[in-house]
């Protein structure tokens, strides 16, 4: 495979070199929800990675850089394999959990990271990555406010009230996501 920067990418050697921050931009080309949202342009990986930061934060206000990051990147590896929707994920079975932690070890390596994130602050990033992925649902992938609290959990008004979901072209939010990125490495 063929990365947005002509990297050779082998998913045996996940190697921290084949990874370049235009290939992570390239995450606002991939699309959530398996490109089954509501509106003009697809929902990416890359505007849900912004959203996810932006919850963090509110979870975690005092938030250093290197967490921040962490919790922008938190689906960085999807720029190889995609961003498959969770009946897919469980039917492939370990063999992506495998390649995914493969990818993000290489990823945070990158650009400076430890190659694992600590189990606390995985665990406060995977909350803001439920609670976007509950707004997604209501808003944007047309389940229904019951549905969606059934699957992903009721979620704090706060939550419904200060964070909308946007629909943008792939190129503002690539632009959005280079911006962001660029403004934390150059904090690190």
């Amino acid at each position: 495979m063929s990365t947005q920067c002509h990297q050779c990418f082998n998913q045996n050697r996940c190697l921290d070199r084949h990874v370049k921050r235009a290939d992570d931009a390239g995450l606002s080309f991939v699309a959530r929800w398996n490109g089954q949202t509501h509106g003009d342009f697809p929902y990416s990986v890359a505007e849900h990675s912004l959203l996810v930061l932006r919850i963090f934060e509110g979870i975690r206000p005092k938030a250093n850089v290197q967490e921040r990051m962490f919790a922008l990147l938190h689906d960085a590896p999807e720029y190889v394999i995609g961003d498959m929707i969770s009946p897919v994920k469980h039917a492939v079975g370990s063999g992506y959990e495998e390649l995914d932690e493969r990818l993000a070890a290489a990823i945070h390596i990158r650009f400076g990271l430890p190659a694992k994130i600590p189990a606390e602050l995985k665990k406060q990033i995977k909350q803001a990555d439920k609670y976007s992925a509950r707004l997604e649902a209501s808003k944007i992938a047309g389940f229904s406010e019951k549905e969606a609290n059934k699957l992903f959990g009721v979620i704090d008004e706060y939550y419904v009230d200060t964070f909308k979901i946007k629909l943008r072209p792939p190129k503002e939010v690539r632009n959005e996501f280079v911006d962001t990125f660029q403004a934390l490495l150059s904090q690190k």
